[in-house]
């Protein structure tokens, strides 16, 4: 799994979204040249059983895409069915504050395992107050499942295997901008991503992203992430956005929708037909 690497080393990858609940269009997407393709479960109507067919589907296709997974909310069995499903990353939405940053990645982590042998006889003493070095205890339950080879690996994954997912935190508040250093500084969180959309309707300024307060915020959440050593990303929807958002800094980019893709092809051969006819 490169894409928490990826992020971790300023390689800016590139994604695409799928929020259709269909393999084959994930597949197709992920035949692309992108770095991930991200498997939207928060604004669609994709099951956990949709989730698992969509992440074969991108991990048997030609390249290297990996899959993120936007969870609905930060909600445990949600949580849990999304990790077992073996995604490279999940993104959480309405991460307004270090405390909610923390409750997602606290979710994302198994409790912390005594090593065999060590002779810790006080962590194995009390194990309600076992942390890892981070401070979680972690809440992720443990099964067989697609992410161990369905419990094939299950020990070395519950041991190290969890620790290649990249846990992203979305930004759409004011609230959450006013916080972004805070909730980037939280232990575990990988890359915060701004909803374009839904900050910009907190803002009473829907879909206006030459406003200087929307871009004040964008300018705030980058720099105060950043400052932590954390990238930022956002969603891209046409050719204009991508060029606005790279020159805003950010460090990632969902550059387009499945959704966006059909209507914008639909709509340029109908304009052809229509020219020649």
């Amino acid at each position: 799994m490169d894409l928490k690497r990826k992020l971790a080393e300023g390689d800016r990858p590139v994604g695409g979204w799928c929020a259709l609940p269909s393999p084959g269009v994930a597949e197709a997407l992920a035949t692309a040249d992108f770095d991930f393709v991200t498997v939207d479960t928060e604004h669609s109507a994709t099951t956990a059983g949709d989730v698992e067919d969509m992440l074969r589907a991108i991990e048997a296709a030609p390249g290297d895409a990996e899959a993120l997974v936007r969870v609905a909310d930060v909600e445990p069995a949600r949580i849990k069915r999304v990790l077992d499903a073996g995604p490279s990353a999940i993104m959480a939405p309405q991460i307004n504050s270090p405390a909610a940053a923390r409750e997602l990645v606290e979710l994302c982590r198994y409790p912390p395992q005594v090593a065999s042998g060590s002779g810790d006889e006080e962590a194995s003493a009390d194990p309600a107050d076992r942390v890892d070095s981070d401070g979680y205890r972690g809440r992720r339950g443990v099964a067989g499942s697609r992410a161990s080879d369905f419990g094939r690996r299950l020990d070395g994954y519950l041991r190290s295997g969890a620790d290649d997912i990249a846990v992203i935190a979305q930004i759409e508040t004011p609230r959450a901008v006013e916080s972004a250093g805070e909730i980037a500084a939280v232990p575990g969180i990988d890359a915060l991503f701004v909803g374009p959309a839904d900050l910009s309707t907190s803002l009473g300024r829907f879909g206006e992203y030459d406003d200087p307060a929307f871009a004040d915020a964008i300018a705030e959440t980058i720099g105060a992430a950043n400052d932590e050593g954390v990238p930022v990303g956002t969603l891209a929807t046409s050719d204009e956005l991508i060029d606005r958002w790279v020159e805003a800094g950010y460090d990632y980019l969902i550059a387009g929708t499945d959704i966006g893709f059909l209507s914008a092809g639909a709509d340029r051969a109908i304009e052809r037909y229509e020219e020649n006819i």
